[in-house]
């Protein structure tokens, strides 16, 4: 790894991406136009403090999925991608593993719903970026580390979400996200990181590893679009349309949540997002 170089060009990234550029408020006075590292670290899910080594070249050997995350939060082009994960050490990923990338049509779909709660998970169901309010309305996403950014993981071992599910609802979904997963692995056999998180879904979940190992499927797919009641916090049960949008070329999912105009749920989602976002700005 070279890790003068890499640090170098996050730093020259890093630089030339204004707040505004990334759906962040440019906030009080600035030695320069570019982002904070702080700003860039909680766009990317890791910690100012490994974001800081990395440009100064005293980390080495960061993971692709680090080095993926800080392509889509600079906006890098596809040439400027394959050299900071060459640079890191790792082959630019190809056509034969899960596709992480943010495509700039897909980037400018985000850019506009800007007030919404949306969030892409990539074909295994792992978090790539999630907007300020979606962070506001489920919990902030950059605390988020390893396994915890991945929807199954969080629904089989992890803590959960703030959604709402009766144990019937849980199993079903459950079962689902199974089968989903399963059919991932199938398109994508020579992806080593969807193995790894199979096989540590397998050991840490009797229930999952009886769902991988049967192969049953839980009959059809649920509608993608349906009602969900999320327990906020601060506001209380909020209940929202999710609408699932799944982009074939790209192989992503866009989560976005909604409440019907002029109801007590769309009153409550945008006390939600208000406190969110200006405990996010605050912090």
């Amino acid at each position: 790894m070279d890790t003068w170089e890499f640090g170098r060009l996050v730093r020259r990234a890093r630089d030339r991406v204004t707040p505004e550029t990334v759906g962040l408020p440019p906030g009080g006075r600035r030695r320069a136009r570019g982002l904070r590292r702080e700003e860039l670290a909680r766009l990317a899910g890791i910690s100012t403090d490994y974001l800081t080594r990395l440009e100064q070249g005293r980390a080495t050997s960061p993971s692709a999925q680090v080095v993926e995350a800080l392509t889509r939060a600079l906006r890098l082009d596809d040439a400027e991608r394959d050299l900071l994960h060459e640079l890191a050490g790792h082959v630019a990923p190809g056509p034969d593993v899960v596709p992480s990338r943010i495509t700039p049509s897909v980037q400018r779909l985000l850019d506009r719903l800007t007030h919404t709660p949306v969030v892409v998970y990539d074909a295994a169901w792992t978090l790539l970026v999630a907007n300020a309010p979606f962070d506001a309305l489920m919990g902030e996403t950059s605390t988020w580390r390893g396994p915890e950014r991945n929807a199954v993981w969080r629904n089989v071992v992890g803590t959960g979400t703030r959604v709402v599910h009766t144990p019937e609802e849980h199993a079903q979904h459950v079962a689902h996200l199974a089968a989903d997963l399963r059919m991932t692995a199938a398109r994508y056999p020579a992806d080593r990181g969807l193995a790894r998180l199979v096989r540590e879904l397998r050991a840490a979940s009797p229930r999952f590893a009886e769902l991988w190992e049967s192969g049953a499927h839980p009959g059809p797919r649920p509608d993608p679009s349906k009602r969900k009641t999320v327990e906020h916090p601060a506001v209380g049960p909020i209940t929202l349309d999710c609408d699932t949008l799944f982009v074939a070329t790209d192989d992503v999912r866009i989560m976005v949540y909604t409440a019907e105009p002029g109801t007590e749920d769309a009153e409550r989602l945008a006390l939600a997002i208000v406190l969110g976002t200006q405990s996010l700005v605050e912090g």
